[in-house]
């Protein structure tokens, strides 16, 4: 049984759409910092708490997904019902005091628990920073504003990279970890009193239906699993190769590195050590490509989409297959500066589909149905993005390595294999065109 779509979306002024979508930016940036900046902490964390490339891979990876997903559909019905804005700034709450937690881990056990409450807080964010987007955004330009909102992702990494690497060198990992957490408590009280509810405007807000009914309208919708699935091997290619971005260089590229830092140090006068240098490039190079991807890709979205709802997918299609040479030959080239160029083209690419495939989830289902759907498209992408992502590259680091811990030309390796996932990427994205054209309500 369809559900019908209500036609009571509130019209919000130009401001207050800006205000609204600017602070679930800022939230959704601080989501990543705290998720990503593990990354570029995972040498100094191995070195100090001797662990091995598959711990680390589940640290970065299955530590923050396991929760992170199973918490997400409950957190997801209950923000189709309550406020959305008193749910984000409570995760936000909860997911900051995991993360400042973090720094006070003492082996592998203690700091993969403090990563579970890190996604468990992190659970209650996107779903209902979806919905409410979807609900205040004109449907003319919600790819763009879905794009916005994904900025978070790659602004995120890059201050969590840049500033986790440079706090580390200069104080340590564990004082990294603190620094990170403590602003998102701030910031969550803002939320709570500073973002409105939309609901509040309708005259009558329609009620959610039932779970089942709900979850039923969402996974009869073909478009649904074929953008989960190309949407997830997306996601498996980027946590994949950001978490080990940092282990990559600092063991192939150790020499280079260094006269980078002193370089750098001699330009600026601002001392850093290779950590702290390694962290500000890819941070800098791969979250600037990776917002400037975001925002192109919605925008091109925005913009087929105008004439023909199956354009949406077309720039997702080509990204997933265009990322493959330029990642795999930044893994083989031996220059430092060249790898690190090369790399900001997979870095764009990789993000094209985020807006698109979030602006056509929001619309294939009604208003109180988005959050759930937007959950369950998140679990999907959670599973088999951040979850395996990591563990696969770390896991088949340890395979193709002779002592099982781990090195450089594995690591190498590992990564570009899993690159390839993009075509199959690519494949769903296409297949998904004709069920989109069907399946579009609103």
């Amino acid at each position: 049984m369809s559900i019908a779509a209500p036609e009571s979306t509130p019209i919000w002024s130009p401001k207050r759409q800006r205000w609204s979508l600017g602070l679930l930016t800022l939230v959704y940036t601080l989501g990543f910092l705290d998720r990503q900046i593990i990354n570029i902490l995972a040498e100094p964390i191995k070195e100090d708490l001797g662990l091995v490339d598959w711990q680390l891979g589940a640290l970065t990876g299955l530590a923050f997904a396991l929760f992170y997903t199973i918490m997400g559909l409950p957190i997801a019905r209950l923000a189709d019902r309550k406020s959305r804005p008193r749910i984000i700034g409570a995760s936000l709450f909860v997911w900051s005091g995991f993360t400042a937690l973090c720094g006070q881990a003492t082996g592998f056990t203690s700091l993969f628990l403090m990563r579970l409450g890190v996604g468990i807080g992190e659970a209650g964010c996107s779903p209902p920073a979806t919905s409410l987007i979807a609900d205040f955004a004109p449907k003319a330009k919600r790819a763009s504003a879905m794009a916005f909102y994904a900025l978070g992702n790659p602004l995120g990494s890059l201050l969590g990279l840049a500033f986790g690497g440079i706090v580390a060198s200069q104080f340590g990992w564990r004082t990294a970890f603190l620094a990170a957490g403590l602003p998102g408590i701030i910031i969550a009280v803002i939320v709570v009193f500073g973002l409105r509810e939309p609901r509040t405007q309708m005259a009558v807000p329609p009620a959610p239906p039932p779970l089942k009914q709900a979850l039923q309208e969402i996974v009869t919708k073909r478009s649904f699993w074929l953008l989960g699935i190309g949407a997830s091997l997306m996601a498996f290619i980027g946590y994949g190769k950001v978490a080990f971005y940092g282990s990559f260089f600092l063991r192939n590229h150790s020499d280079q590195l260094a006269d980078g830092a002193a370089a750098f140090s001699n330009a600026t006068g601002m001392t850093l050590p290779p950590l702290g240098f390694l962290g500000l490039m890819l941070g800098l190079l791969m979250g600037g490509s990776g917002m400037v991807g975001m925002i192109i890709g919605g925008r091109l979205a925005d913009r087929a989409g105008r004439s023909d709802v199956r354009r949406y997918m077309t720039a997702p299609i080509w990204a997933g297959i265009a990322q493959i040479p330029f990642f795999v030959s930044a893994l083989f080239v031996a220059d430092f500066w060249l790898s690190l160029g090369l790399l900001c083209v997979p870095a764009l690419l990789t993000t094209f589909w985020f807006g698109p495939v979030f602006a056509v989830i929001v619309g294939i289902v009604p208003e109180r149905v988005r959050a759930t759907c937007g959950a369950s498209l998140q679990l999907v992408i959670n599973i088999v993005g951040l979850g395996l992502g990591p563990l696969a590259v770390g896991l088949l680091s340890s395979v193709l390595s002779s002592d099982g811990a781990g090195g450089g030309e594995s690591l190498r390796w590992a990564m570009a294999i899993c690159s390839f996932a993009g075509l199959i990427a690519s494949a769903c994205f296409f297949l998904a065109r004709e069920h989109i054209a069907r399946e579009m309500i609103s």
